[in-house]
């Protein structure tokens, strides 16, 4: 399902069809690992579901770059032993398809450095190209840039916020990982779900929002769901406030 001309939603990822980019981000790799630690059995189960997951999107598209909107890694201050292990292997994994991988730094990704010096990938604050004659920015979403690229730029796509939205019944709830589409200083902006399948990420309908980009009246962005690798375009969040 396109999102623009050009700009097509592939199952959790973002892909940029003339220039054949795609965009992942908030994999979180080293989470269970985290979690066990302190105490919080989880089976280490996500990195199998992220290929799974991956190995869908590149049957349906053969990207020449991929770009990861940060948050690839999970832990603050260090690199536990799953992030080295499982960090490294998806790297290779995603060489397989492509060399041009742009790794971009989210704020989980502080001593990101090591890793990806291990297999030579340079690392941004940021990154900018074109699709169909429109400049494309890419970012995080943590912070709001202030750079000349940012200043130019026609869309703009960040992480970070893990969106979802809940669907409610009367006895129940579920979350669905979601993509955002609204606006941000005059600027298209598309907020990208999480990779990460130990949470659904934040219901935007009703927990609040964390990213500076989405601290506005959001009710007129709209909402594209995404259960079992399908994409359901929901309208605007306005529609779902008042369901």
């Amino acid at each position: 399902m396109n999102v623009f001309p050009g700009i097509k939603i592939i199952d959790l990822a973002l892909y940029f069809e003339e220039c054949r980019t795609l965009v992942i981000g908030d994999l979180h790799l080293g989470y269970e690992e985290m979690l066990n630690k302190k105490g919080i059995l989880v089976p280490f189960f996500q990195y199998k579901k992220i290929i799974e997951h991956m190995d869908f999107i590149f049957r349906e598209c053969k990207p020449d770059r991929i770009i990861i909107a940060g948050d690839l890694k999970h832990e603050f201050g260090t690199i536990i032993d799953q992030e080295w292990r499982e960090v490294l292997r998806f790297l290779d994994y995603l060489s397989l398809q492509t060399e041009n991988i742009i790794l971009i730094k989210g704020n989980h990704d502080t001593v990101i450095g090591p890793i990806a010096n291990k297999k030579n990938i340079k690392i941004f604050d940021n990154y900018c190209f074109e699709n169909e004659n429109k400049k494309i920015y890419v970012t995080h979403g943590h912070y709001v840039p202030d750079d000349k690229d940012f200043s130019d730029s026609d869309v703009v796509v960040i992480g970070h916020e893990h969106p979802a939205i809940a669907l409610r019944d009367e006895t129940r709830s579920e979350k669905i990982k979601c993509f955002l589409k609204g606006s941000f200083r005059a600027k298209n902006l598309i907020v990208i779900p999480s990779f990460n399948f130990l949470t659904e990420g934040t219901d935007v309908a009703s927990e609040g929002t964390l990213s500076p980009f989405l601290d506005q009246d959001i009710g007129d962005f709209e909402v594209y769901a995404v259960e079992k690798k399908e994409v359901l375009y929901f309208g605007k969040l306005n529609n779902l406030l008042n369901y």
